[in-house]
């Protein structure tokens, strides 16, 4: 496909979202959710065959699991569309306001980024959830979604587009790249002059590839190795439902825990439950010498093992003497994303707070939070493990950025 001219068009009618009303902007995402209702049965079915092929081609499970779609799963990204319509526009709000000795009155407004293009792997929710945010915040979108999901994404994007049409605006606001080959992405990462800002969303394969390779300007989301440290002063058993929730509930996700931290006092009590209740589940831990000698069953840990983000029932698992220790070690090793310690002491919590340096630091619970709905953004565009830009779950206020408007009345510069 031509993937120039695609991008032409998107970008020659990226102006009247830019400029489009709240009003409009809800209108088109009114019609989003009520597409996507009255095509249920057409979109699980688009889904089913994406599943058939995903394990005709023994894809991981965890792959599998992000595809996968069914009613409730439906519901609930038909749900996220309501979310994001109740909250407020995120353009033209006024961030600063003064007037300045001359008399000109200036004003620091946020304004859309203009075209957000995004690359994404195996979830169709990103889809809905991509549009929806873009379209609200007031910006053109160009998705490619991986070939995983390609018969989904197909049947969803037909009915973002119509909705966009239902609401008399030109549906060429969003562009689609069905050619879900290696030269499509790569053409996508060089559209200079045509997207403002690119965002990958996958596992570190993508992302890599895209931060490496892009000439247009990327906001480095979602590899999620993320830690809990279970300290000295914890309580064990909210630290036990804490380890086990962020690691068993939704395994194959970027705010799932990978590696587990824990203080030399308290290692043979929790890691003997631990290691109990992770066999029941089907967990298995990699751990060092001091960890192996504690519980039977954990393999040895490999110095990549502390770097992995398993998206599975594996977790790595370290013994430490000291809170300081553990914040060296995930600095070391952390992807910067989530991180949690289990404590009830407030002077160690705050230490671990001020010191670790990731998008998201939690005290006494889990880093499944870590996401945009959770956070009260009605859905997420991903997550940004960077510093510039935008940092954490990225909702609506991510994909804007700021002008100044200054207002005179024939003030001149001596």
């Amino acid at each position: 496909m031509d993937i120039l001219k695609l991008a032409n068009d998107v970008k020659n009618s990226a102006r009247c979202i830019n400029v489009a009303p709240s009003s409009k902007k809800n209108e088109i995402l009114k019609y989003i959710k009520r597409n996507i209702i009255s095509s249920a049965d057409i979109i699980l079915k688009e889904n089913e065959k994406d599943v058939k092929n995903a394990m005709e081609c023994n894809l991981k499970n965890s792959v599998i699991n992000r595809l996968a779609l069914d009613s409730n799963k439906l519901k609930n990204i038909a749900e996220s569309v309501d979310c994001v319509i109740a909250l407020k526009d995120p353009v033209n709000r006024v961030l600063k306001g003064e007037v300045a000795a001359n008399g000109l009155k200036i004003e620091k407004i946020s304004v859309p980024l203009g075209v957000v293009g995004i690359i994404y792997e195996a979830r169709p929710n990103v889809t809905v959830d991509a549009a929806v945010i873009s379209i609200k915040a007031g910006n053109a979108v160009i998705l490619r979604g991986g070939k995983e999901a390609i018969n989904t994404n197909i049947i969803l994007v037909d009915l973002i587009k119509k909705a966009i049409l239902k609401a008399n605006l030109n549906p060429n606001i969003l562009g689609f790249v069905s050619d879900t080959s290696h030269e499509s992405a790569m053409q996508m990462m060089k559209l200079n002059g045509m997207l403002d800002v690119l965002i990958p969303r996958g596992g570190a394969e993508l992302i890599n590839t895209v931060v490496n390779n892009a000439s247009v300007p990327v906001i480095q989301t979602g590899v999620g190795n993320c830690h809990i440290y279970v300290d000295e002063f914890a309580d064990l058993d909210m630290a036990l439902n804490i380890v086990i929730n962020a690691k068993v509930s939704r395994p194959s996700v970027c705010n799932a825990a990978e590696s587990l931290l824990i203080h030399e006092l308290v290692a043979n009590k929790f890691l003997t439950r631990l290691n109990r209740e992770f066999i029941k589940l089907g967990v298995t831990l990699y751990g060092c010498s001091k960890s192996c000698n504690i519980a039977e069953g954990i393999k040895p840990a490999k110095e990549e093992d502390y770097f992995c983000e398993y998206l599975d029932l594996k977790m790595s698992v370290k013994i430490v003497s000291s809170v300081e220790q553990a914040v060296q070690h995930i600095a070391k090793y952390s992807s910067h994303h989530s991180e949690a310690i289990v404590t009830l002491n407030y002077s160690v919590a705050e230490y671990f707070l001020d010191n670790v340096d990731s998008a998201a630091v939690y005290v006494n619970a889990s880093t499944r939070f870590t996401d945009g709905a959770e956070f009260g953004f009605g859905a997420e565009i991903g997550i940004s493990t960077q510093k510039l830009h935008a940092r954490g779950p990225m909702g609506l206020e991510a994909l804007t950025t700021t002008k100044f408007v200054v207002r005179g009345n024939g003030q001149t510069r001596p």
